[in-house]
Formats: structure tokens, sequence, C-alpha cells
């Protein structure tokens, strides 16, 4: 997710050509932006939203230009498990035992790298590695940018918990089931420092 704001900043400052050399620069991940993970049950749904104010900002983005993709070197969302609102203290509580927090407090988004889309001009896809409770798996998605000077980039990803080593919590004597698959949805507003 924190790539794809990546993505941006790289279309904003360079075009793509054949280029070995390294390009170092920093973005700002706005307050307008959102970050959300939606489940469901089997018998409702649930919403974690992070808070975009607990991001570490400015983000340090280091990157190669090689053939038609941006390569990252350096380019990494760092999110803290506690930081995200389920919308009570129950569900919170179990958002945060179910990503193992006591042992990995946080979720790391490394991007990996981004090519661009030969038939969409908004559209580039992204190879990024998610850590989870230790647990890593990469991801190729597709991610709309919109913008100029302050770039909007956003997306979904479907992401099922099992690939992370994760057991879905069940409530009520196991009557009430959490899905394994979650949608990471992200809106993201960036500036280049």
């Amino acid at each position: 997710m924190k790539k794809i704001v990546f993505i941006i900043i790289i279309f904003l400052s360079f075009a793509f050509a054949k280029n070995v050399a390294t390009n170092i620069t920093s973005i700002i991940i706005t307050p307008k932006s959102q970050l959300v993970i939606k489940g469901t049950t089997n018998v409702s749904k649930f919403k974690c939203r992070f808070n975009i104010e607990e991001i570490n900002n400015p983000i340090p983005l280091s990157f190669v230009i090689k053939d038609d993709k941006l390569v990252f070197e350096k380019a990494s969302l760092v999110l803290d498990n506690s930081c995200f609102d389920c919308g009570s203290r129950a569900i919170n509580k179990d958002f945060v035992s179910l990503l193992k927090s006591e042992d990995y407090p946080k979720i790391v988004l490394e991007l990996k790298e981004i090519k661009k889309d030969q038939r969409t001009n908004n559209i580039v896809h992204a190879l990024i590695e998610i850590v989870i409770a230790g647990q890593s798996k990469s991801y190729y998605l597709p991610v709309e940018l919109k913008g100029e000077k302050v770039i909007n980039v956003s997306g979904t990803l479907d992401l099922n918990i099992c690939d992370f080593n994760l057991e879905a919590p069940k409530k009520a004597l196991g009557l009430i089931v959490v899905s394994d698959i979650i949608k990471i949805n992200f809106d993201l507003v960036v500036e280049e420092k």
C-alpha cells in the first residue's frame, strides 16, 4: 500500500528511461489519506481504519530505472498494529490479537517495483512485499494514480490471512466465524518532500 505511494512519486519526478543511477527522494503521506482493512463474518462486516497521522513522515525512497520499470532499493511503509481502529474495544482487541501483535507489533509494506500499464496511462502494476506476524508474501496489484503535484494513489488488495499463518478468531462458542479473506483498501494522497 505504501509502496503505491512510492510509485506516484516516481512518475512525478522521473520518466521511464534506460538509466542505472540510483534516484533518492522522499514523500509525505498526507492526513487526507485513508487505509482501511475490511472483513466479514458469517453474520456481519467490519472495518479497521489506520490512523494516518501515525505514519512516520517523510518516507525515504531509493530506486533505479531498469528497462521499463522502477526497481526500489528502499521504499518501506511501517504500520503499527495498535493504530488501527475497528470501531469498538472488543474488535480492536481481537484484531491486535489476530495479528500476533505482542510478538509482531508492526505490518511492513515494502515496494519492490512498479511497471507502467501499456494500455492505461493512470495505472501502474506494483510488486509489494507484505510482512505480517513475521511472515512475508509478495503481491502484484494494479494501482491507480491521479494528479500531478499532489498524487492520489488508490487500489484494493484481497489477502488471505492463512498465507501469514494467522487463524481467524471465532466468537460466541464458534457460532461467529471471521472469513479468511480480507480486503485492504487504500486511497493515499502523497506529496514529494
